[in-house]
C-alpha cells in the first residue's frame, strides 16, 4: 500500500484485504472499505493516484481531517483504509462511497406519519443512519402527499438503510409487530431463491417481512401486519425454520480466498443459481476474514450436487504465470500494445497482468482461455531474444540537465532513429549509475559508445548557488513565468532553480556547462542590480483632502505622474485613516514624483514647508513609542506633517509641512520640546475612561490646552490604534507634570461622581434631537463624557428632559442642548435662484459638494423638485368654481421660477455664507477661438483627447460640429477651473500647430536608381537590413511593386525629413557598390556530406556565412549537378570560404566512407538472402494496411516518444495496469 502522495499500485496489494482487517495491525479508528471494480466510479488503470480520483480524496481528507490510503487488489478492486477520529472516519466514508463509488437508488414506501421518526429531533436520526449506511435518504416534504423514502448509495449500503427505516417504521406502526429470531444461516431459505418465497407469503398474507441483509449482522426477522394475517405469516417462517433445522446438515471445504469472487459471482447471481438449482444455501467468509472455508448448508442428498457445482465455479478461473525478464515486457505489449491485442482479442476473457520489476507475467480467467493465451506469450517470450537484447553500462547521466536538457535531448532522437534503441536511465531515488539499453543487439553496441561519449563530456559541468532575495524571485520569473523563460531561451544547457517559497530561501540553484553558468550568473547578477535599484520607496504625507487632486479625475493626474516618472505609486484606500502615498522605484524618478506630488499639494493650499535643526540623538525620544508623541504634535497644530530623516543618516534637519500658522506653531513645539529634552524630562501616567476623553480636551481642545499653559506639562491622549485606550501619558519637567497630574486626576475624579438633572425644553424641538436614530444625542454623549440625555416619548406633551452622568458633563451637556435650541429658534430660511440645468453640476458627484457646504455651514440645503415639462404652456390655466389662488395667477416677469429655487435654513449669517458658496459653484461658460481643422485633433482618436482634457480641467469643453465650419470652442465649468482649461487649450492648440509644420517637412520625398536585382539584399533577411536604415535615419523607404508593370522596377522612394532621406539614400547606394563589388563562384561539394556543412537547422552555414561574409547556396532536390555550391562575396572573402569548405569536406567524406564500409559488414549473410525468396518492393505498415481500430501514433505520447531517461506514465491497456 501506499500512501496517498504517491499513489503508485503495489505488487503486494493482492493480500491487502487480509491485512488490513486484522485488529492488531490498524489503530482503533482505522477501517478499511473495498469498493469493487464494477462499481468503481474511476476505472482508468492508468490514472490511479492522478486525476479527479486524487483531487476528490485530498478534498475529503482536507474537509473531513481523516486520513485515506488507497490501494489496488488484484481484481482491480479499490481498497481504501481510514484513520482518525470516529466521527471523521464516518464523514469521510460517507463520502467516499457518495464520490468514489457508482450510485444506485431504491425507494421504499412507510406510512406518512412515520416519517418524523425516521428524521428524529432536529435530523439527528437521519444524519446518524446517512452516516452509519453510508447512503443518502431523501424523505419527501410535509406538504407532498408521497410516501416514498429514496436512497441512494451503494446496492450493499440501500439494503442495511432500507431495512433501518422499514424497523424504524414497524416499531411506530399500529399494527402488530412481532420479531422472530432466526439463525442467521438459515435466512436465505426463507428468502428463497432471488428472494421469492418471502416475496409469496408477504403477498399472500398481507404481512411486511423485513429479513436482514447479509452484510447487516442480525438474526431477527421483524413481521408487521393484521395480527391474524401476521400470525399465519409468523408460522408459515417458523415452520420452514424448523423443518430446514431438522433436515439441513453442513460440509465445509477449502476453497482459495482468490476464487471465492467467482464462487459468489455477480450480484450474488451465482450463490443464487445454486441455491434454485440445489436448495442449498452456501455461506462465503467476509472479504475482510482471512478464511478460505466454505460452508454448503442443505439436506444431504443435494450437498452432493451443490459441492460441485461451486467447484465448478470456482474453477472456472484459473490463474497461471509466465517467466520473463521484466525488460522484455514491453516487446511482449508492442507499440500501442498491438502484440497484445492479438492475444485479448481471441480471449477477451482473460486478464493479463505485468507487475513491474518482477520477471513474470501473470494470467487470470476460464482455464482454457487462460491456457492457449499462456502458450502464446511463451512462444513470444523464446522468440524475443534473437531480435532485440539489453546491455548495462555505468554512467552517471542522472540530473535534469542531462534528461531535459539539450545533450540528452539530442542523443535520445538520435539513438532512437539511428540505432532503434531505448535507453533507460534509473531515477534519481534509486542512487544507481547504471543505464538500461534495449533494443536490436547490433545498435545496444554502438548506443553504448556514444553513452560513454556524452557522459565523458557531461564531466565539465558545474553548479552553483546565487544568492538572491526571496522578495525578487517572483519578479524574476514573471507573471506565468514569461521572465524566466526568456533566460532559458538565453541560457538554454543551464538549469535554473528556485527554492519553494515555504522554504523562506534565498538560494537560486544554477546547473550546467561551467562558462555558461559563469555567463548566466552575471546577467542575473545585473538583472537583481536593476530591481535592487528600482525598489526604492519613499513615503510622502499628503493632507486627505487633496489626494482626490491628486489622483485627477478619472485617475488622469496620478496617471501621468506614473507614467512620466516611470514610478508605483500606491495611495491609502478611501476609508483609511492614512495619508501616506508610497512611491516605488529608482531614487531619482521616486524623488521627481514625489516632488511633483508637493507642488500639486503646495498649488491647492496654503502649505509651507520650514526646516528645524534638532540633534539626531533626541529624534527617537521626540517620536515617542510607536510614534505617539509626534502623533499628538500633529494633530494638535492643525494636522501638520513632522518628516524626520533616516535613522543612521545623521542629519539633523526635522521637515515641517502643513498651513503657514500651523507649521509656526509645530516648530515651537517641537523646539520646546527638544529643549525639555535637553535639560531634563519627566513623565507620568493617568488612566480614564475613554469616553471621558473628549471632554478633558474639551470643544477645540480649550479645557487641555488650558492646563497645559497653566503647567507647561505636554498631555498626550491615546490614538485609535494604541491598545490601552484608558492610558493618558503627561510630559515636562517633574514639577510641571505632577501639577498636571494633580488638576487631571481632580477633573476625572468629577467625572466618577454621577448626577441626574433635568432641564425644560419645547416639545416642538425635541424631533430634531431624536431624528436620524438620535445623531445629535449620540454626538453630546461622545463630546462630554458619555451624559445620557432621555427626552419624553413621542406623543406625549411633556417638555422634561433628563440627563445623566458626570456631574461636569452634565452641565457642560444642557449647555450645548441650550445653544442648539437657541439656533433652531434663531432659524432663517432663505431662497438661492439657480438655474435648474445647473443644479446637479451644483450638487457635485453624490451630493458631496452640497454635503461639504452644509457641514462647514451648519444648515439645511433643499433643492427644488425637478421639473419634468419645462415649456410653460402659453394657455392660461382654468379657474374652477371662480376660485382665484395664488398658483393660477401667471408669474411676473423676470422673477425665477419655483423648479430653480434652492432653500437654505439655518441661522442667518450663516445662510449668508452657504447662498455665496452655492452660487460660486453655478458653472461660467467662456469661448476660445481654435482655428477648424484642427478641432479633430483636439477632439482626439474617439474623443480621447478631449476627454482627458475634460477631466484634467474639470470641465466641459463643447466643441461646434464640422458643418457649422465654426472657430469658436465653448469652455463650461467652475470659474476656479477656467482659466487653467483656456491655457491648457491654447497650449494644446500651439503643439498641434507645431505637429503640422513637422508633418510638412517630414513628407519630403527622394527617389534613387537601383538595379532590381539588389533589392533583395537591400532588404536583407526578414527585412533586417532596411529595418536597420530606417530606424537608424528615422525615413520611410518604399520598393517598387513587382506586379505593378507601369511603375519603373528600378526606382526606390524614401520620405522624411530631406536631411535624413539624403543620408538613408547615401546608405543604400554604399551598400549597392560593395554590391557591384561582389563575385560568384561554383564548387563542387560531395552531395553525401551538404547535410553535415550546413548543420542542424542550417545553424553551422550560418555561422561559416557570418564568419567569412558571404553568402553560400546548395543546389536544390533534383538539381542537374547535386554537387555544385555556389559562393557569393567579396573576392578575397570567397576564396577563403571556399578553402575552408573543401577542408570540412575532406574531413567529413572520410567519415562517411567509413560508415559506407561498415554498412556492407551489417548485411545479412549471403545463404540467408539465396534462401528468401525475394518478393520485390514490399511496402509494410502503411496506414491503408492498418486495420479500422488501429489509430496513428500519438505524438504527445511520452510512452510512445519518450524522453531522454524520464519517467514514462503508464496507459490504460486491455490487460491491467503495469504494477
Amino acid at each position: 500500500m501506499r500512501r496517498l502522495g504517491r499513489w503508485a499500485p503495489d505488487p503486494d496489494t493482492a493480500a491487502l484485504p487480509s491485512r488490513i482487517a486484522s485488529p492488531s495491525c490498524l489503530p482503533a479508528p482505522a477501517q478499511v472499505f473495498h469498493v469493487p471494480l464494477e462499481e468503481r466510479k474511476y476505472k482508468d488503470m492508468n490514472q490511479f493516484g492522478e486525476g479527479e480520483q486524487a483531487k476528490i480524496c485530498l478534498e475529503i481528507m482536507q474537509r473531513t481531517g481523516a486520513h485515506l490510503e488507497l490501494s489496488l487488489a488484484k481484481d482491480q478492486g479499490l481498497s481504501i483504509m481510514v484513520s482518525g477520529k470516529l466521527d471523521a472516519v464516518m464523514k469521510a466514508r460517507k463520502d467516499i462511497v457518495a464520490r468514489l463509488q457508482t450510485q444506485a437508488s431504491a425507494t421504499v414506501a412507510i406510512p406518512k406519519e412515520h416519517h418524523r421518526f425516521v428524521i428524529g429531533k432536529n435530523g439527528e436520526k437521519l444524519q446518524d443512519l446517512e452516516l452509519k449506511t453510508a447512503t443518502k435518504i431523501q424523505i419527501p416534504r410535509p406538504d407532498d402527499a408521497s410516501n416514498q423514502i429514496r436512497i441512494t448509495g451503494t446496492k450493499e449500503g440501500i439494503e442495511k438503510a432500507r431495512h433501518e427505516v422499514l424497523l424504524i417504521s414497524a416499531e411506530q406502526d399500529k399494527r402488530a409487530v412481532e420479531r422472530l429470531e432466526v439463525e442467521k444461516a438459515f435466512h436465505p431459505f426463507i428468502a428463497g431463491p432471488y428472494n421469492r418465497l418471502v416475496t409469496e407469503i408477504m403477498q399472500e398474507t398481507g404481512t411486511r417481512i423485513n429479513i436482514p441483509p447479509p452484510s447487516v449482522n442480525r438474526t431477527e426477522i421483524v413481521f408487521t401486519g393484521e395480527k391474524e394475517q401476521l400470525a399465519q405469516a409468523v408460522a408459515r417462517i417458523k415452520k420452514i425454520y424448523e423443518e430446514k433445522k431438522k433436515k439441513t446438515t453442513t460440509i465445509a471445504v477449502e476453497v482459495k480466498k482468490s476464487q471465492h469472487k467467482y464462487v459468489i459471482g455477480p450480484k450474488g447471481n451465482c450463490l443464487q443459481e445454486i441455491l434454485e438449482r440445489t436448495g442449498v444455501s452456501v455461506e462465503i467468509p467476509p472479504s475482510d476474514s482471512s478464511s478460505e472455508t466454505v460452508i454448503l448448508r442443505g439436506e444431504p442428498e443435494k450437498l452432493g450436487q451443490a459441492l460441485t457445482e461451486v467447484y465448478a465455479k470456482a474453477n472456472s478461473f484459473t490463474v497461471s504465470s509466465v517467466s520473463a525478464p521484466s525488460w522484455l515486457h514491453r516487446f511482449i505489449i508492442g507499440k500501442k500494445g498491438q502484440n497484445l491485442a492479438r492475444v485479448t482479442q481471441q480471449m477477451p476473457k482473460v486478464h493479463i497482468e505485468f507487475t513491474e520489476g518482477e520477471d513474470k507475467i501473470t494470467l487470470e480467467g476460464p482455464t482454457e482461455d487462460v491456457n492457449v493465451a499462456r502458450e502464446q506469450i511463451e512462444a513470444m517470450v523464446k522468440d524475443l531474444p534473437t531480435c532485440v537484447s539489453q546491455l548495462l553500462c555505468s554512467a552517471d547521466l542522472r540530473g535534469p540537465p542531462h534528461i531535459s536538457g539539450p545533450a540528452g535531448s539530442e542523443f535520445r532522437g538520435r539513438v532512437k532513429d539511428q540505432y532503434k534503441v531505448s535507453v533507460r536511465i534509473p531515477p534519481d531515488s534509486e542512487k544507481s549509475s547504471l543505464v538500461r539499453i534495449e533494443g536490436d543487439p547490433q545498435g545496444v553496441r554502438q548506443a553504448k559508445r556514444e553513452l560513454l561519449d556524452l557522459a565523458s563530456r557531461m564531466e565539465n559541468e558545474r553548479t552553483k548557488d546565487l544568492v538572491i532575495e526571496q522578495r525578487f524571485h517572483r519578479t524574476i520569473i514573471g507573471q506565468k513565468g514569461e521572465r524566466i523563460r526568456e533566460i532559458r531561451d538565453k541560457f538554454p544547457e543551464v538549469i535554473i532553480n528556485f527554492p519553494d517559497p515555504a522554504q523562506k530561501s534565498d538560494i537560486v540553484q544554477l546547473r550546467g556547462p561551467k562558462n555558461e553558468v559563469e555567463k548566466c550568473t552575471k546577467y542575473m547578477q545585473k538583472m537583481v542590480a536593476d530591481l535592487v535599484e528600482n525598489s526604492y520607496s519613499i513615503s510622502v504625507p499628503i493632507f486627505k483632502q487633496f489626494h482626490k487632486n491628486i489622483i485627477g479625475k478619472g485617475g488622469a493626474n496620478i496617471k501621468k505622474i506614473r507614467e512620466e516618472s516611470n514610478t508605483k505609486i500606491d495611495l491609502p484606500a478611501e476609508n483609511s485613516n492614512s495619508e501616506t502615498i508610497v512611491i516605488t522605484g529608482k531614487r531619482a524618478n521616486c524623488e521627481a514624483a514625489r516632488s511633483r506630488i508637493l507642488s500639486i499639494q503646495k498649488d491647492l493650499a496654503n502649505i509651507t514647508e520650514a526646516e528645524v535643526s534638532i540633534p539626531a540623538k533626541l529624534h527617537n525620544s521626540l517620536i515617542g513609542t510607536k510614534g505617539r508623541l509626534i502623533r499628538a504634535i500633529m494633530e494638535e497644530c492643525g494636522g501638520v506633517h513632522i518628516h524626520f530623516p533616516v535613522e543612521g543618516s545623521g542629519s539633523d534637519t526635522v521637515v515641517i509641512r502643513g498651513p503657514s500658522s500651523d507649521v509656526e506653531k509645530a516648530k515651537r513645539q517641537l523646539l520646546h520640546l527638544a529643549e525639555e529634552k535637553q535639560t531634563r524630562s519627566f513623565t507620568a501616567d493617568v488612566r480614564a475612561k475613554p469616553e471621558y476623553h473628549k471632554f478633558l480636551i474639551g470643544k477645540g481642545g480649550g479645557k487641555i490646552r488650558k492646563v497645559r499653559d497653566t503647567t507647561g506639562a505636554r498631555i498626550i491622549f491615546p490614538t485609535a490604534e494604541d491598545k490601552d485606550q484608558d492610558l493618558i501619558t503627561i510630559m515636562g519637567k517633574e514639577d510641571a507634570v505632577r501639577e498636571a497630574q494633580k488638576e487631571l486626576e481632580a477633573l476625572i475624579q468629577n467625572l466618577d461622581n454621577v448626577v441626574e438633572d433635568c432641564m425644560l425644553v419645547d416639545p416642538k424641538h425635541h424631533r430634531h434631537f431624536v431624528i436620524r436614530r438620535g445623531q445629535v444625542l449620540r454626538e453630546i454623549a461622545e463630546e462630554y463624557g458619555g451624559v445620557m440625555v432621555s427626552f419624553p416619548r413621542s406623543g406625549t406633551q411633556s417638555d422634561k428632559v433628563t440627563l445623566k452622568g458626570a456631574k461636569d458633563c452634565v452641565e457642560a451637556a444642557k449647555k450645548r442642548i441650550q445653544e442648539i435650541i437657541e439656533d433652531l429658534e434663531a432659524q432663517v430660511t432663505m431662497e438661492c435662484a439657480i438655474p435648474q440645468k445647473f443644479h446637479r453640476s451644483v450638487m457635485g458627484p453624490k451630493g458631496s459638494r452640497i454635503q461639504q457646504i452644509t457641514r462647514d455651514y451648519n444648515v439645511q440645503i433643499k433643492f427644488p423638485d425637478r421639473e419634468e415639462n419645462p415649456v410653460h404652456s402659453m394657455e392660461p390655466a382654468v379657474q374652477e368654481n371662480g376660485d382665484d389662488t395664488g398658483e393660477s395667477r401667471e408669474a411676473e416677469p423676470g422673477s425665477p421660477r419655483r423648479c430653480d429655487i434652492i432653500v437654505i435654513s439655518g441661522r442667518k449669517e450663516k445662510c449668508e455664507a452657504a447662498k455665496e458658496a452655492l452660487e460660486a459653484l453655478v458653472p461660467v461658460t467662456v469661448e476660445v477661438e481654435v482655428p477648424f481643422d484642427l478641432h479633430r485633433y483636439i477632439i482626439g482618436q474617439k474623443g480621447s483627447g478631449i476627454r482627458k482634457m475634460m477631466d484634467e480641467f474639470e470641465v466641459n469643453i463643447h466643441v461646434p460640429a464640422p458643418e457649422l465650419q465654426s472657430d469658436i470652442v465653448a469652455i463650461t465649468g467652475l470659474a476656479a477651473n477656467l482659466g487653467r482649461a483656456k491655457a491648457g487649450l491654447l497650449e494644446r492648440v500651439r503643439e498641434l500647430q507645431a505637429e503640422q509644420e513637422d508633418r510638412a517637412l517630414r513628407s519630403f520625398k527622394l527617389s534613387v536608381t537601383v538595379d532590381p536585382k539588389y533589392h533583395p539584399k537591400i532588404i536583407g533577411r526578414k527585412g533586417a537590413v532596411i529595418t536597420q536604415i530606417r530606424l537608424e535615419h528615422d525615413v520611410s523607404i518604399q520598393f517598387p511593386d513587382k506586379d505593378d508593370g507601369s511603375q519603373p522596377q528600378d526606382q526606390i522612394t524614401i520620405t522624411g525629413y530631406e536631411k535624413n532621406t539624403e543620408a538613408a539614400r547615401d546608405a543604400i547606394l554604399k551598400i549597392v557598390g560593395e554590391l557591384e563589388q561582389m563575385v560568384s563562384e561554383d564548387v563542387s561539394l560531395d552531395h553525401r556530406v551538404h547535410a553535415r556543412i550546413i548543420g542542424a537547422r542550417g545553424k553551422a552555414i550560418r555561422k561559416i556565412m557570418d564568419e567569412f561574409k558571404v553568402d553560400i547556396r546548395f543546389p536544390q532536390s533534383g538539381a542537374p549537378d547535386p554537387n555544385c555550391v555556389t559562393v557569393t562575396g567579396l573576392p578575397e572573402n570567397v576564396e577563403e570560404a571556399i578553402d575552408h569548405i573543401l577542408n570540412l569536406e575532406e574531413e567529413y567524406l572520410a567519415d562517411v566512407v567509413d560508415s559506407e564500409v561498415l554498412q556492407v559488414y551489417m548485411k545479412p549473410p549471403a545463404h540467408e538472402e539465396a534462401r528468401a525468396p525475394s518478393k520485390g518492393f514490399v511496402v509494410r505498415d502503411a496506414p491503408w494496411t492498418a486495420s479500422s481500430s488501429e489509430k496513428a501514433p500519438d505524438m504527445s505520447s511520452s510512452e510512445e516518444f519518450p524522453s531522454f531517461g524520464a519517467q514514462v506514465a503508464p496507459k490504460t491497456l486491455p490487460w491491467g495496469p503495469k504494477r
